[in-house]
């Protein structure tokens, strides 16, 4: 066992990847990480997301509602309106992520195929 993985468990260190592939100005819900993943869920995600995402651009991995991070949304919608990240308002004014133009599939975007999950 080496000593990266004797300090990050090895689904973290899984969870950790996909949120670095994840573009600029795109999104997935932990529940999409988890999916892609093929393991664990979005509670899981969001435990890893929340113990180790601050080495990754953890403001990409987010809640299915589109609603920013509680306690994070003023630097996340930073991140969002740096990277062109769709937004949305709601009816009293709150920005939201445009979860369906912002959110990622996984596939590489270049070529539209499907990479293999790690």
């Amino acid at each position: 066992m080496s000593r990266m993985s004797e300090e990050l468990p090895a689904y973290a260190e899984r969870v950790l990847e996909v949120a670095e592939r994840i573009p600029p100005g795109r999104v997935m819900t932990y529940g999409d990480v988890a999916e892609w993943l093929g393991e664990g869920g979005p509670r899981q995600v969001g435990r890893v997301m929340a113990l180790y995402g601050g080495a990754v651009p953890w403001w990409r991995v987010v809640r299915a509602d589109g609603v920013p991070l509680p306690g994070s949304e003023r630097r996340a919608l930073e991140h969002y309106r740096t990277e062109g990240t769709p937004l949305r308002e709601t009816p009293s004014g709150e920005p939201r992520l445009a979860m369906r133009r912002a959110r990622w599939d996984g596939r590489d975007e270049t070529d539209g195929g499907d990479e293999a999950h790690t």
